[in-house]
């Protein structure tokens, strides 16, 4: 109970710290709050000193960002948000009508994610614990390639190509609005497949595992089907997964800001952005306190879930051990990947990616331009290898980072769950505000912003992963032989949890990767003729049906870079210590990853 009260402090303190930060976000940023109402209001008219003086007036700016945020949080009890500064009308309202549609939109975006994850893991579960070892063998030669390109692909390039060629060319689907459960189908296609390839991944990482396990051998024995052993495998893996669902469900909701962009669709992600590029407060900070509180539900309702599908196993120590899956195959994909990806890289680089010719505009891939031209006569393939320097060393240093902050912080889950909760509610696209705002803009300000959120999830499975092993009862057999602290953590628990991890770490860095690109295409960051992906990706977006090769080809670097992480995560073990003949071996479970 003592526990509960604290992390139920420690998250309220945190989400009260967010919520005033983003009230003084103007004053951080030491610019005039009535001067961006008034540019967004009309841009057209001249920042009179006069009008200007009435805009605060009105405002009641005068009175200072303090008083006007104690005025705020007096008006919440009574479900009074205040008033838009842009048009005057009522905040709730309006926020809890974009909370609906995110709903919705999350609802069904998490029933492709649950299909796709379902398809992604079904060779695996079709092997059952007889064919484990065949299965997952097979599976690593493939190097989960397909996965990879679906979890590598932007969600507006995504959600673009889908409204061009199923809603407009084909007319299968609207493509734009939102009026009724039709409108639904595309935008959580685009949503829903990449997160659901992610989530496939990270199951059938666990799957071997829980295949492995004696009550699965003796069920296989026993002649139980395999649908019934698959399921009860799929439930023994899922509370693992859980505390990072909660995080996919609050990083479609919050995140989602392109997607509702391209679809148009009225979701909290795109009002919580608008409001903040035209610092309209009242809107930001109930939406900002609209994703907290969503954070905060998802959570509650993953450790409860967890709670039931485990049972008292967690509490007292009774989970069965894990046996180590089985090696993965040696399969030349990564260095097949990897070899494309630097010989792209290797041909780009001799050419000037700045160079234009508008006499060769959109040209179609050639010779002189194997990737053909851009819509100012630039060289794709210049701009793709250019890119790929900055980009892909920055992902990796930021995913390194992420990664070594996640396990470390993910050791302390008491300190970091409630903090990784927090965190992730709030779109990549605020913080990157806020980190503007205290320490300025320039091309290291997305970096700040990705590793502020980045950790989030690597520690929430970290700690899943610890509080799964801590209650095994190999674990508790090592502590009665009088184990320490120290040698659990360094023989056993680590060695358990850091391949899953550092797999997870690898399967996101092409989302860091594109996470960095369109911060910087939203003016926080590096901007145009920079030869960033993202930036190639959404600069060329408005010709993808009569230029595709534009978009295809930063797309395809994507999607290379994922599959090059996948096949490099499929490798990720920790090296076995070599250890004295005279010396017994430990058990196998020691060595379980």
């Amino acid at each position: 109970m003592r526990t509960t009260l604290r992390s139920l402090l420690w998250r309220t303190a945190l989400a009260a710290g967010l919520v005033c930060a983003v009230g003084l976000l103007p004053w951080l940023a030491h610019t005039d709050p009535a001067l961006t109402v008034l540019k967004a209001r009309s841009a057209d008219r001249d920042p009179d000193p006069r009008v200007l003086a009435d805009i605060r007036a009105q405002l009641g700016l005068d009175q200072g960002p303090l008083t006007l945020l104690g005025r705020w949080l007096t008006g919440l009890p009574r479900g009074d948000a205040g008033r838009s500064w842009l048009n005057g009308t009522d905040v709730t309202p309006a926020v809890l009508d974009a909370l609906g549609a995110s709903l919705l939109l999350m609802t069904a975006a998490l029933a492709v994610a649950a299909v796709t994850a379902a398809l992604v893991t079904a060779r695996t579960l079709r092997g059952g614990p007889a064919g484990l070892r065949r299965a997952a063998a097979a599976h690593r030669r493939r190097g989960g390639s397909g996965t990879a390109v679906l979890a590598a692909l932007p969600e507006f390039l995504t959600a673009s190509l889908l409204a061009t060629v199923v809603g407009v060319q084909l007319g299968w689907l609207p493509a734009l609005g939102w009026y009724g459960p039709r409108w639904t189908i595309l935008p959580a296609l685009a949503l829903g497949l990449p997160a659901g390839a992610v989530l496939g991944r990270l199951l059938d990482d666990l799957l071997p595992a829980a295949l492995a396990e004696p009550w699965a051998r003796a069920a296989a024995a026993r002649g139980l089907p395999r649908r019934r052993i698959a399921r009860q495998a799929v439930r023994r893996c899922l509370p693992a997964l859980l505390p990072n669902t909660s995080l996919f469900v609050v990083g479609m909701t919050g995140g989602a800001v392109a997607v509702e962009q391209v679809f148009d669709i009225p979701g909290l992600g795109r009002t919580t952005l608008q409001a903040a590029l035209a610092q309209d407060l009242p809107v930001l900070q109930a939406g900002t306190l609209a994703l907290l509180l969503l954070a905060a539900a998802a959570t509650a309702l993953a450790h409860l879930a967890s709670r039931l599908l485990t049972g008292p196993a967690l509490r007292d120590g009774a989970l069965p051990t894990l046996h180590p899956p089985a090696p993965p195959a040696r399969t030349a994909l990564p260095l097949v990947y990897g070899g494309a990806l630097a010989a792209v890289v290797a041909l780009g680089l001799p050419r000037d990616p700045l160079a234009v010719d508008t006499g060769a505009r959109l040209h179609p891939p050639s010779l002189p331009h194997p990737f053909g031209t851009d819509a100012l006569g630039r060289d794709v393939l210049a701009r793709v290898a250019h890119g790929a320097l900055d980009t892909l060393l920055l992902a990796v240093s930021i995913g390194a980072a992420a990664l070594l902050a996640g396990v470390l912080l993910g050791l302390a889950p008491r300190l970091s769950g409630p903090l990784a909760d927090t965190v992730n509610a709030v779109p990549p696209v605020l913080v990157a505000l806020l980190v503007t705002a205290v320490h300025g803009g320039g091309a290291t300000t997305p970096a700040l912003a990705v590793l502020a959120v980045a950790w989030a999830p690597l520690a929430t499975h970290t700690s899943a992963l610890l509080r799964q092993e801590r209650a095994t009862t190999h674990l508790a057999a090592t502590r009665a032989l009088g184990a320490g602290r120290a040698h659990l953590l360094r023989r056993v628990l680590l060695p358990a949890v850091l391949p899953s991890v550092a797999r997870h770490a690898l399967l996101r860095l092409p989302g860091t990767a594109l996470a960095l690109a369109s911060l910087s295409f939203l003016g926080l960051g590096a901007q145009p003729p920079s030869p960033e992906w993202g930036l190639l990706l959404a600069e060329n977006q408005p010709y993808a049906e009569r230029a595709p090769w534009t978009v295809l080809a930063p797309a395809a670097a994507l999607a290379l870079l994922g599959a090059l992480a996948v096949g490099a995560a499929a490798g990720v073990r920790l090296p076995r210590r070599r250890r004295a003949r005279t010396q017994l071996p430990l058990p196998r479970t020691e060595y379980a990853a």
